[in-house]
C-alpha cells in the first residue's frame, strides 16, 4: 500500500492532485485508515496511469471519468489505444523536427526550402487534428460531423486541401509587411474561412476563437513560431479586423 506522500511522489504528481481525483470519484484509495490516511493498492496505481495517460493525450478529466466508469471498460484495450496515440505524437514530433532542422539549414543559406516543406508541421493530420480540437471548445457534434467529413475526401481530395491550405498560409506570412487591414490580409483570412468549410462552418465567433486558439495554445503558438514569431499574432489582428468588418 502507498501513501498519498508516496504515490504523489512515485507518479510525479502533487498530493494536492490525488486529493482533488479522490473529491471528484475518479480514483478513489483503496482503503482509508483509522488515522483518516489515504492508502493506495496495486489496483488504484494501474488506474492512477491510465488517468495520467489521458491526461497526457489532453482528455478533460470530466471524460476520462465517463470513460473509464463505463462497465466495458477494458485496460488492456486501453492501453493498445494509449500506445497508438504516442505512436501518432512520435510520428509528428519527428516530422517538426526534420521541418525545423530544413528552416535551420535554410536560414544558414545551406538548403532551400519549398513553401510546401516549410508548411509541413500544418499538414494533413496535423491540420484536422487542430480544426478538431477547436471546434470542440464549440460542439462535440460539430466534431462528429467534421470528422465524418474529413473521412468522406479521397486520398486526392485530402491532398489538394492540404495544397490549399499551405498556399493560404504562404500568403498570409506575405502579408505581413501590408499591415493586418490590408486588402491582401483580408483576402488571406476570406479564403482562411472558406478552407475552414472542408472541415466545418465556422460563425464569427468561432472563426475568432481559432484565431485566439493558435496564440493563446502554447502547442499551436509554438509551431507557428517555427514558421514566423509574428504570424499567429497577425492571423489574430486580421481576423479581428474581418469580424468587424462584417458585423457593420
Amino acid at each position: 500500500m502507498f501513501t498519498v506522500k508516496q504515490l504523489s511522489k512515485l507518479a510525479g504528481i502533487t498530493p494536492r492532485t490525488l486529493h482533488y481525483y479522490d473529491e471528484i470519484g475518479l480514483l478513489k484509495p483503496s482503503q482509508i485508515g483509522d488515522n483518516g490516511y489515504r492508502y493506495y493498492g496495486e489496483e488504484s496505481l494501474l488506474r492512477l496511469q491510465q488517468i495520467l495517460l489521458y491526461r497526457e493525450l489532453d482528455m478533460p478529466l470530466e471524460s476520462i471519468k465517463g470513460i473509464m466508469g463505463r462497465h466495458d471498460f477494458d485496460v488492456l484495450r486501453a492501453l493498445e489505444s494509449h500506445k497508438e496515440e504516442l505512436r501518432k505524437r512520435i510520428k509528428r514530433m519527428e516530422r517538426l523536427i526534420t521541418t525545423v532542422d530544413m528552416t535551420i539549414l535554410n536560414l544558414k543559406g545551406k538548403n532551400q526550402m519549398s513553401t510546401q516543406q516549410l508548411f509541413e508541421p500544418f499538414s494533413d493530420e496535423q491540420q484536422a487534428a487542430y480544426e478538431k480540437e477547436a471546434m470542440q471548445m464549440y460542439d462535440p457534434e460539430v466534431v462528429k460531423a467534421s470528422n465524418k467529413k474529413w473521412k468522406s475526401f479521397t486520398a486526392a481530395e485530402k491532398q489538394k486541401i492540404l495544397d490549399e491550405g499551405n498556399a493560404i498560409y504562404a500568403d498570409i506570412l506575405a502579408a505581413i509587411p501590408k499591415g493586418p487591414a490590408s486588402s491582401e490580409a483580408q483576402a488571406g483570412v476570406e479564403r482562411w474561412r472558406q478552407h475552414m468549410a472542408y472541415f466545418w462552418t465556422p460563425n464569427d465567433e468561432a472563426l475568432l476563437g481559432l484565431a485566439n486558439l493558435y496564440n493563446d495554445d502554447p502547442r499551436f503558438k509554438a509551431n507557428f513560431d517555427k514558421i514566423d514569431p509574428r504570424l499567429a499574432e497577425f492571423m489574430r489582428e486580421a481576423v479581428k479586423i474581418y469580424v468587424e468588418a462584417i458585423k457593420k
